[in-house]
Formats: structure tokens, sequence, C-alpha cells
């Protein structure tokens, strides 16, 4: 008996056994979480929060040109201060591109938030049939890459190669160009509308299934209508998530850029300014000034972030006040 314990207590050399202590047990369990967000830590540092911080720096340095810009001095960088911000600000076609922004934004929001949350109902509803199908069919827009359904959709855009003007031609009707004027603002906005629903609608109709099947039947008890039931149950329980859905709208509206990149080619209507990003990427990349471009990105992703904010709080603020209630 003794052989066999001594055996136990030892090791394969000899050595007693020993056991990790309460206070290193207690340590090594308080640092593996940080071990496990080691990995997204540095990923986050090294692709989000190093480019802006670099983006910050550029905007404030521009380059200083030397005689005839010839020669390995003549082109230095130097501290610029506010010049560049004050530059972007006061630029009539940054400011004509986030008026165009807007205007977009007070078409593609509304329609694309109605649609998703009109859709989400209709699947939600004890009636509907072939659901998956459908909800498949209305969520895969948004599977599409945006290049590629603004050129889908600038093709059936233009009249030489149209199906839908061909129709309308041969029906007498008038056809009118979505590629120029106002109707270019419908045209953008059919592409994110068509894009983005689908995406919206999952969100909200994940948040009507959540709700329990118990207030249905209270309310089908108490002789409430399906549209009654959608008006004042399922539309004020799925709040939340339609605060998220606007919140990203908001966002990837601000955020437009691929749509009237990608159309640009087919009409003259849409400027290389059109929007703010596509005016940063024509400084950046177009004329080679990197450092008013960095300062009129940070001043985008300021608006974005302080727009965002405003709209959470409020939110926030209107919940709080519900719940008071």
């Amino acid at each position: 008996m003794k052989s066999t314990a001594r055996r136990q207590s030892y090791g394969v050399k000899g050595a007693p056994y020993a056991h990790p202590s309460p206070t290193t047990t207690l340590k090594r369990a308080r640092s593996a979480p940080y071990f496990f967000l080691l990995p997204a830590t540095l990923l986050f540092a090294l692709f989000f929060a190093l480019p802006i911080g670099y983006a910050l720096w550029l905007s404030f340095h521009k380059v200083k040109v030397s005689g005839l810009g010839l020669g390995s001095g003549a082109r230095k960088e130097v501290w610029a201060g506010l010049q560049n911000y004050t530059d972007a600000l006061t630029d009539s076609e940054l400011v004509n591109g986030a008026l165009r922004v807007l205007g977009y934004g007070c078409i593609v929001v509304p329609v694309m938030l109605g649609l998703a949350l009109l859709f989400a109902l209709m699947l939600d509803s004890e009636k509907v049939r072939l659901a998956p199908f459908t909800r498949l069919a209305i969520f895969l827009p948004y599977a599409i890459p945006g290049v590629v359904a603004a050129l889908l959709w600038g093709f059936l855009y233009l009249p030489d190669v149209s199906p839908f003007y061909f129709v309308l031609d041969k029906l007498g009707m008038p056809q009118p160009d979505l590629l120029d004027g106002g109707p270019l603002y419908l045209a953008l906005s059919n592409i994110a509308v068509w894009g983005g629903t689908g995406f919206n609608m999952i969100v909200i109709y994940t948040s009507l299934q959540a709700i329990p099947a118990e207030v249905h039947e209270a309310a089908k008890l108490d002789g409430a209508t399906p549209l009654q039931i959608a008006l004042r149950i399922k539309i004020p329980m799925v709040a939340p998530s339609l605060v998220l859905t606007f919140f990203f709208s908001i966002i990837a509206t601000l955020q437009v850029f691929s749509e009237p990149t990608t159309l640009k080619p087919l009409t003259n209507s849409v400027s290389t300014t059109w929007s703010p990003l596509m005016k940063v990427h024509r400084d950046a990349f177009g004329d080679g000034d990197i450092y008013s471009a960095a300062a009129q990105a940070v001043i985008i992703a300021f608006v974005t972030l302080l727009l965002s904010f405003g709209f959470l709080r409020a939110a926030n603020r209107r919940q709080k006040q519900e719940a008071a209630r």
C-alpha cells in the first residue's frame, strides 16, 4: 500500500507532482479571455485603427513644392494644420455631392424599410404560402454584389438595349430617359431598394418570429383583426429591429459609391463628384491629392458617426420614455 501510494504521488522521475495553487489557477482563468481576444484585437488594430490613424495624420499635412518641383528635395511634406479641412468644407463640389446624397437617401430609406416591413408582416401571416421560397426570393438580390446589380439595372435603363423600352415603343407609350435629370435619382434609388430590402426584411422577420404565440392568441380572442394585430402588436414589438435597420440604412446611404460609379460610363449626368465618396476617390486616385482626400474622408466619417450617435440616442430616449409609461 505504501509503495502504491508512493508511485501515485511521484512522477516518472520520482519527483513529487505539484498541484497549481489557487492563486495561479485564478490568474490563468483571468488571463484566458485576453488570449482569445488577441487575434481579433490585432486584426482590428492592423486593418481598422491603423488606417484611421494614418488618414488623420495625412489630413493635417500637405505637399510643399519648391521651384519647378523637380529634384529629390523639391517636394516636401509639411504640416498644414486645418487648411485641408477648411478647403473641404468650403468646396462646392463636396457640398453639392452631400445634397445629392441627401435627396437620394430621402427616397431610398423610407421605401426600402417600408417594403421590408411589409414583406416581413406578409411572411409572418398564417395564410402565407410557399414562405421559404418567397423569403429566399426576396433576400436573393442582397446576395448579388452591388457592382453587378448596378450593371444589370444600367443595361435595363439604356433605351437601345432595354426590353422595357422595346415594349413601351411597341405600345406607343412615352419612353422616359431614366439616366438623365430627376429620374436619375429614381434609377439609383431603385438599385439600392432592390438590393437592400431583402436584408432588412430578414432582420424584421426574425424579430417577428420571436414574438410569443400567446400574444397573438390573446389578441384573437379579444376580437382583433390581422391588421389590428400588425399595427398594434407586431410593429411596436419589433421597434428595436426597425431602429437597427434604419441605422444601417443611414450608414449605407451616406457611403453610396458603387451604384453611381458603375452607371457613370452609361450617362453624362453622373459626374466624378456625384457623391462625397466619389469625390474622395477622384481627389485621391485621379488628382493624386491624398491629403485633401484624407481630410474629406475624415469629415464624412465624423458626420456619419455624429448622425448615427444622435439617432441611437434619440431612439433610446424614446424607448425609456415609453417604458416609464
